[in-house]
């Protein structure tokens, strides 16, 4: 049975259908534990049931919980799949019933479009929750560095060239916490500069504070709005260093846990593979198993070439647009990691010699190393070198 749910806040809607298409439950589900204990067991006594969820995270993570407590498969649509599927049915309306049962026969009739879920594994679950709070800091850092940026662009172009260099630096952040516009740098002066930055920057305060000076002299108008603008730099400033304190411990902690996972240390043997990577494929992929080959791996980064033929006009392979992003940026970024070793270097090499551009010699770079990631998490062994006497071998597996 296929049992489609359309996850609410506070009521889902769950539609499960036999493989007859014949509905066997179609009603409003309350997002409680006894409520859904008492439909999936009942739906689980008449035979195998798989959960099909159109949000795995937040509010549909009670379900995914108690579908497996239960011992019940679980997987999930994605929402672009599921809304180009609904138009295939009759009907313009949208009601969580229609869309309960729209993900139910997507189960039923076109299995290739499901996803897996995250495992239930304790550690990948860690991991999991604190990869994203990690990008959601990532993700915070950037637009508080561009707002900054902004605010000394507007006051002092000069000072925002001078320092836009180290804006990330602690002692960088803390200077410009404690004095904001250049009337207050003026003050500090020289001796008081280097002074703030000391702590956090021993070695940048040698040489930045002259620098700084010498920059806030190249200009003596007064932009209208400096002291309001003072006030959001400091605030912007010491928002930015919370953030990077956050990261930062953050990151102890997730190379900690990372460590205690049995695949940890194979992903990251491979050159371009750091503790960030190893989490993102790790909690997205798992230890491989639900991929029968590397190619559906591939398939499922969007990272296969697609075909595209029609009559004799159009023929040739194109860069596919679909697959998990977040994957496929992982694998994309670590292959540009990887250029400092010497055989993915050399395989990059080849690819631009035969005419293609970075970006794409990066891609295919990024889809031959998923064939070795592939390999190690299938075998659970770390990357080889390849040897001299055999130079394309990456993994014993390869």
């Amino acid at each position: 049975m296929f049992c489609g749910v359309d996850v609410g806040k506070g009521e889902h809607h769950a539609c499960a259908l036999d493989r007859s298409g014949k509905r066997l439950h179609d009603r409003a589900l309350p997002n409680d534990e006894a409520a859904l204990v008492g439909v999936l067991s009942g739906l689980a006594g008449h035979g195998p049931v798989l959960v099909v969820v159109d949000q795995p995270a937040s509010i549909g993570a009670l379900v995914i919980a108690v579908a497996r407590s239960l011992g019940i498969a679980v997987a999930y649509l994605p929402g672009l799949a599921m809304r180009r599927i609904a138009d295939l049915h009759p009907g313009e309306g949208k009601t969580d019933a229609r869309d309960a049962y729209v993900i139910a026969d997507a189960a039923r009739t076109m299995p290739h479009t499901l996803r897996r879920v995250g495992t239930d594994d304790e550690t990948l679950a860690e991991l999991g929750v604190l990869a994203g709070y990690d990008d959601d800091l990532a993700a915070q850092s950037t637009r508080l560095t561009n707002r900054l940026r902004d605010a000394l662009l507007h006051i002092h172009p000069a000072l925002e060239r001078l320092l836009g260099k180290h804006i990330d630096r602690g002692g960088v952040l803390d200077l410009l916490a404690a004095a904001p516009t250049p009337p207050a740098l003026r003050e500090l002066g020289q001796a008081g500069i280097a002074e703030v930055m000391r702590p956090r920057s021993p070695r940048l305060c040698r040489t930045l504070p002259a620098k700084i000076l010498t920059a806030l002299d190249t200009q003596t108008v007064v932009v209208p709005g400096t002291a309001a603008f003072g006030r959001v730099i400091t605030g912007v400033a010491a928002q930015l260093r919370d953030v990077h304190l956050e990261r930062a411990d953050l990151a102890t902690d997730l190379e900690a846990r990372l460590e205690a996972h049995p695949l940890a240390q194979v992903l990251t043997s491979m050159p371009g593979i750091g503790v960030r990577t190893a989490i993102k494929i790790l909690t997205i992929v798992g230890d491989g198993t639900a991929f029968p080959t590397a190619g559906h791996l591939a398939a499922y980064a969007g990272l296969s070439p697609v075909t595209r033929r029609s009559g004799s006009s159009i023929k040739g392979e194109t860069r596919s647009q679909r697959g998990h992003h977040a994957l496929k940026s992982a694998l994309f970024l670590s292959a540009f990691a990887s250029l400092s070793d010497p055989a993915s270097r050399a395989y990059y090499d080849r690819k631009r010699a035969a005419g293609k551009r970075h970006n794409a010699a990066l891609i295919c770079l990024a889809r031959r190393r998923i064939d070795v990631i592939y390999a190690m998490l299938r075998d659970h062994k770390p990357y080889q070198h390849p040897t001299p006497n055999n130079p394309e071998q990456t993994t014993a597996a390869a």
